[in-house]
């Protein structure tokens, strides 16, 4: 499926005419027609993902999911004891695995125990 006809597509599930799409989007009442054959910047494919409420990557047919999960801005917290006790080790430092000697240590040195 090409761009247009992603858009198309998304903008008919919207109840949204190609017209109203670029409207919506701030571009030329016509200008969608044109990405038949014109590829369209990158911010005037983003400003209508945008509006369809979709990612660029749906729109360009790199996914067929229209709304990927986000990356979120808080970091993800991991509980190191948990990880401690755990035979998966995924803990690391500077690329370095870090061995379960290493790992035993640092659980000591968090727990208050240096030794």
């Amino acid at each position: 499926m090409t761009l247009l006809e992603r858009v198309k597509e998304t903008s008919k599930k919207q109840g949204w005419s190609l017209q109203q799409t670029a409207q919506k989007a701030g571009l030329g009442i016509n200008s969608l027609y044109a990405w038949k054959t014109k590829t369209p910047s990158a911010d005037r494919i983003q400003a209508v993902a945008d509006v369809l409420h979709v990612s660029v990557d749906y729109l360009l047919g790199n996914t067929d999911d229209p709304n990927p999960p986000k990356k979120s801005d808080k970091p993800q917290t991991v509980d190191l004891h948990d990880q401690m006790n755990d035979d998966l080790t995924i803990t690391a430092w500077k690329g370095r695995t870090i061995s379960p000697e290493e790992r035993e240590m640092i659980r000591r040195i968090l727990d208050g125990g240096g030794d």
